[in-house]
This record gives structure tokens, C-alpha cells and sequence, in this order.
């Protein structure tokens, strides 16, 4: 946000901050969000490098399209563990993960 703009919003009353801020989230939370976006952003990655539908993939998994969907947006009710799962079954190596997750 440009500098003349805030400073308009703030003498108005307004308190400009972050989302962690506004949502009251920790450092770790904050962390633990971003390595599962990070995951999420992967699995659509490697999904479409490999030329998958998003029905396609979830047959590998034993999941539904509407499933892989939430995992490729971020949902937060996907587990950690089937973002995981997913990459392996879509080949890619603990190595990377842990790159990606690094990142």
C-alpha cells in the first residue's frame, strides 16, 4: 500500500495491519499455513506437468475430483497427510518435497 494512501486511512481512524493480525495467528501458524500452500501449489504443479485431470489423480489417491480440488486451493480441511500422499503418487520424491516445503 502506498505510503500517502495509509497514512489517509490511519489520520481516518482506520488500523492497517496483516492478516496474522487481524486473525490473531502465531509465527508457527503462520508457517504451517504456508508449507501447506506450498504443498498445494505442488500437487496442481505436478498434476498438470504430468497431464492429469483432477479426476484422473484422484483415482490414484481413492479420493474424489471434489477432493483433489480442495487440496490444489489450499482447503484448510485437507490433511497435511493426503497432500503427502498426493505427491508421491503423482512421483515426486521426498527430496523434493522437502525442497518444496524449505522454499
Amino acid at each position: 500500500m502506498k505510503a500517502n494512501k495509509r497514512r489517509k486511512l490511519e489520520d481516518a481512524g482506520w488500523k492497517i495491519g496483516s492478516s496474522q493480525d487481524f486473525l490473531g495467528l502465531t509465527d508457527e501458524e503462520i508457517e504451517f499455513i504456508e508449507m501447506k500452500l506450498a504443498l498445494s501449489s505442488k500437487v496442481r504443479e505436478q498434476r498438470a506437468k504430468k497431464g492429469l485431470s483432477q479426476t484422473e489423480l484422484a483415482k490414484l489417491l481413492g479420493s474424489s475430483q471434489s477432493r483433489v480440488a480442495k487440496m490444489e486451493s489450499g482447503d484448510a480441511s485437507v490433511s497435511i497427510d493426503l497432500l503427502f500422499k498426493a505427491l508421491l503418487a503423482l512421483g515426486v520424491s521426498r527430496k523434493k518435497v522437502a525442497q518444496v516445503l524449505a522454499a
